[in-house]
Protein backbone atom coordinates (compact mmCIF):
# COMPACT_ATOMS: atom_id res chain seq x y z
CA UNK A 1 0.00 0.00 0.00
CA UNK A 2 1.22 3.46 -0.84
CA UNK A 3 -0.20 6.65 1.38
CA UNK A 4 0.02 10.22 -0.57
CA UNK A 5 -1.22 12.98 1.15
CA UNK A 6 -1.15 16.28 -0.74
CA UNK A 7 -0.35 20.15 0.69
CA UNK A 8 0.02 23.33 -0.51
CA UNK A 9 -3.57 24.52 -1.68
CA UNK A 10 -4.75 27.28 -1.12
CA UNK A 11 -6.75 30.66 -2.65
CA UNK A 12 -4.89 32.64 -4.68
CA UNK A 13 -5.68 35.49 -7.21
CA UNK A 14 -5.51 35.04 -10.64
CA UNK A 15 -1.71 35.42 -12.07
CA UNK A 16 -0.23 34.29 -8.48
CA UNK A 17 1.51 31.26 -7.60
CA UNK A 18 0.96 27.70 -5.55
CA UNK A 19 3.36 24.95 -4.96
CA UNK A 20 1.61 21.80 -4.18
CA UNK A 21 3.48 18.86 -2.47
CA UNK A 22 2.50 14.98 -2.75
CA UNK A 23 4.06 13.28 0.35
CA UNK A 24 4.43 9.62 -0.43
CA UNK A 25 4.82 7.14 2.17
CA UNK A 26 4.15 3.01 3.16
CA UNK A 27 5.63 0.44 0.88
CA UNK A 28 7.61 1.38 -1.40
CA UNK A 29 6.15 -0.30 -4.80
CA UNK A 30 8.10 0.69 -7.69
CA UNK A 31 6.09 3.08 -8.88
CA UNK A 32 5.55 3.77 -13.12
CA UNK A 33 4.37 7.21 -12.81
CA UNK A 34 3.21 9.93 -10.87
CA UNK A 35 0.28 12.23 -11.84
CA UNK A 36 -1.32 15.50 -10.85
CA UNK A 37 -5.22 15.56 -11.43
CA UNK A 38 -7.67 17.94 -10.69
CA UNK A 39 -11.57 17.78 -10.43
CA UNK A 40 -14.29 20.76 -10.49
CA UNK A 41 -17.49 20.83 -9.03
CA UNK A 42 -19.85 18.99 -12.40
CA UNK A 43 -16.65 18.17 -14.03
CA UNK A 44 -14.64 14.98 -14.72
CA UNK A 45 -11.11 14.66 -13.15
CA UNK A 46 -8.55 15.13 -15.63
CA UNK A 47 -5.20 14.94 -15.54
CA UNK A 48 -2.65 18.00 -15.35
CA UNK A 49 0.65 16.68 -15.22
CA UNK A 50 2.94 13.59 -14.60
CA UNK A 51 7.04 12.25 -13.63
CA UNK A 52 8.17 9.11 -14.90
CA UNK A 53 10.87 8.70 -11.67
CA UNK A 54 12.76 6.31 -13.57
CA UNK A 55 13.73 8.59 -15.93
CA UNK A 56 12.07 11.96 -15.01
CA UNK A 57 10.16 12.39 -18.02
CA UNK A 58 7.27 14.70 -17.51
CA UNK A 59 4.20 15.15 -19.59
CA UNK A 60 1.44 18.43 -19.37
CA UNK A 61 -2.22 18.91 -20.27
CA UNK A 62 -2.56 21.36 -22.81
CA UNK A 63 -4.13 23.80 -20.76
CA UNK A 64 -0.93 23.92 -18.09
CA UNK A 65 2.10 23.68 -20.26
CA UNK A 66 4.52 26.56 -19.76
CA UNK A 67 2.46 27.47 -16.57
CA UNK A 68 3.02 24.70 -14.60
CA UNK A 69 5.77 21.95 -13.72
CA UNK A 70 6.17 19.09 -12.10
CA UNK A 71 9.08 17.34 -10.25
CA UNK A 72 10.34 14.86 -7.36
CA UNK A 73 12.66 14.81 -4.43
CA UNK A 74 13.73 11.22 -4.35
CA UNK A 75 15.08 11.80 -1.07
CA UNK A 76 12.13 12.53 0.38
CA UNK A 77 9.79 10.77 -1.74
CA UNK A 78 7.89 13.74 -2.53
CA UNK A 79 6.28 15.24 -6.07
CA UNK A 80 5.87 18.58 -6.61
CA UNK A 81 3.77 20.71 -8.66
CA UNK A 82 5.12 24.27 -9.14
CA UNK A 83 1.70 26.65 -10.43
CA UNK A 84 1.95 29.70 -12.33
CA UNK A 85 0.41 32.52 -13.85
CA UNK A 86 -2.90 31.23 -12.40
CA UNK A 87 -6.07 31.60 -13.89
CA UNK A 88 -9.93 30.97 -12.27
CA UNK A 89 -10.21 28.27 -14.42
CA UNK A 90 -7.49 26.69 -12.53
CA UNK A 91 -9.82 26.13 -9.50
CA UNK A 92 -10.12 22.75 -8.31
CA UNK A 93 -9.27 19.89 -5.93
CA UNK A 94 -5.96 18.85 -7.09
CA UNK A 95 -4.97 14.75 -6.19
CA UNK A 96 -1.42 13.28 -6.85
CA UNK A 97 -1.64 9.39 -7.87
CA UNK A 98 0.64 6.63 -8.19
CA UNK A 99 0.54 4.15 -10.85
CA UNK A 100 2.17 0.79 -10.78
CA UNK A 101 1.90 -0.25 -14.80
CA UNK A 102 2.32 1.76 -17.64
CA UNK A 103 -0.22 3.15 -19.72
CA UNK A 104 0.31 5.02 -23.25
CA UNK A 105 -2.65 7.26 -22.07
CA UNK A 106 -0.62 8.83 -18.77
CA UNK A 107 -4.13 10.94 -18.44
CA UNK A 108 -6.36 8.32 -17.96
CA UNK A 109 -7.22 8.42 -14.12
CA UNK A 110 -8.78 4.90 -13.90
CA UNK A 111 -5.40 3.38 -14.65
CA UNK A 112 -3.45 4.77 -11.29
CA UNK A 113 -3.80 2.75 -8.41
CA UNK A 114 -3.02 4.71 -5.57
CA UNK A 115 -4.75 8.59 -4.54
CA UNK A 116 -4.00 11.38 -2.28
CA UNK A 117 -6.96 12.88 -0.47
CA UNK A 118 -7.17 15.83 -2.55
CA UNK A 119 -5.76 19.51 -1.53
CA UNK A 120 -8.08 22.70 -2.91
CA UNK A 121 -6.75 25.34 -5.25
CA UNK A 122 -9.03 28.37 -5.78
CA UNK A 123 -8.28 31.21 -7.96
CA UNK A 124 -9.85 34.67 -8.21
CA UNK A 125 -10.03 37.14 -10.95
Amino acid sequence: QVQLVESGGGSVQAGGSLRLSCAASGVTYSRNRMGWFRQAPGKEREGVAVIYPASRRTDYADSVKGRFTISQDNANDTVYLQMNGLKPEDTAMYYCAAALLYSSMWHRAVDYNFWGQGTQVTVSS
